[in-house]
């Protein structure tokens, strides 16, 4: 069957699964009171958000894997790419499950995985990739035609990177629609891309996320019905990363997760500021929260930020095919 309509094939059964799992999902998790609860800190137009059902995730990250493996077998069979890019999304599901139910057992936001635990759990997931993609001997960081080989560096940079995007995407879900949104584009154009090197079963498991997260807008646009949490926006943020290294489009992912490496500058900028100087540069960071307090509502950030993700990720996949 010809792959590009594998690509729909996927991306439509995503769609579907994620809404049909959707309804039901949410209807447990209200029965069962697995809800959010808004950080103290947060701007105070938050407070009313406190309630809303989360770990929606789980519905995303299994419709995206129910999805890649019937476009996978119709393809011909999973490959080891693909079946270590799912695994590598399903592990980093189950870490931000089990943040997410620490959070609703303790019935406080802070109260999940620590920090220390969660970088580990991040990076001794990383390492599935890092490890496969070194003994395969795809050691190499490319831009079109310059490429530089990292040897036995390269395993510490897909640590470092898989777990900076994996974050960036966590930090970015902070308003409803916004990581979905976001990640909806950057899945298309990381679709693209492996479709442009003929990469078609990373393409496929792509595809299907973009269908997902679109659909999942269905549920997570303003006002939000349920939010993802961590089970969901580290998983994302996983899968974006690791799309990208089996990919080898790594630093393309400046360009596609543009808003997402804006996002995380913020916080960097805002801490550092604050510890050196007393001084905080944003009004509250992210920085989407930073629009927030400026008086944008939700939907014009949502709007915003998701054009500004658009715009990039056309000039990714354009340059992508003039330096290839």
């Amino acid at each position: 069957m010809d792959f590009n309509i594998l690509t729909i094939v996927s991306m439509l059964v995503a769609f579907v699964l994620t809404l049909l799992f959707g309804v039901v999902y949410i209807d447990f998790l209200k029965k069962k009171m697995y809800t959010q609860y808004i950080l103290e800190d947060a701007p105070e137009n938050h407070a009313k958000k406190a309630g809303t059902p989360t770990t929606g995730g789980v519905f995303i990250v299994l419709s995206i894997i129910a999805a890649s493996l019937t476009a996978l077998t119709m393809y011909q069979r999973p490959t080891p790419e693909a079946l270590i890019t799912l695994m590598t999304f399903f592990f980093f599901m189950l870490a931000g499950l089990t943040d997410d139910i620490g959070k609703i057992k303790h019935k406080e936001n802070k109260a999940g995985l620590t920090p220390r635990n969660k970088l580990f759990l991040q990076i001794a997931i990383s390492l599935l990739p890092a490890v496969y993609m070194t003994v395969s001997g795809e050691t190499y960081l490319s831009f079109g035609q310059y490429s530089i080989d990292l040897h036995y560096l390269y395993p510490i940079f897909v640590i470092l990177f898989m777990t900076g995007v994996s974050n960036a995407v966590n930090l970015t879900d902070g308003l409803d629609g916004l990581a979905a949104s976001n990640t909806t584009i950057a899945m298309i154009a990381c679709t693209i891309l492996c479709l442009l090197t003929k990469q078609t079963d990373i393409a496929i498991i792509a595809a299907a996320t973009a269908g997902s997260t679109f659909a999942f807008l269905y549920f997570n646009k303003y006002p939000a019905k349920v939010f993802m949490g961590d089970t969901g926006s580290l998983a994302l943020g996983g899968l974006l990363a690791t799309l990208a290294v089996m990919g080898k489009f790594e630093l393309f992912i400046l360009f596609i997760g543009i808003v997402f490496c804006i996002e995380t500058l913020s916080v960097i900028i805002q801490v550092t500021s604050f510890k050196l100087t007393g001084k905080r540069v944003f009004k509250m960071s992210p920085i989407h929260h930073h629009f927030e307090l400026c008086g944008w509502n939700e939907n014009k950030i949502v709007t915003v930020f998701s054009l500004v993700t658009l715009i990039f990720c056309a000039i990714a996949v354009t340059l992508f095919k003039l330096l290839g």
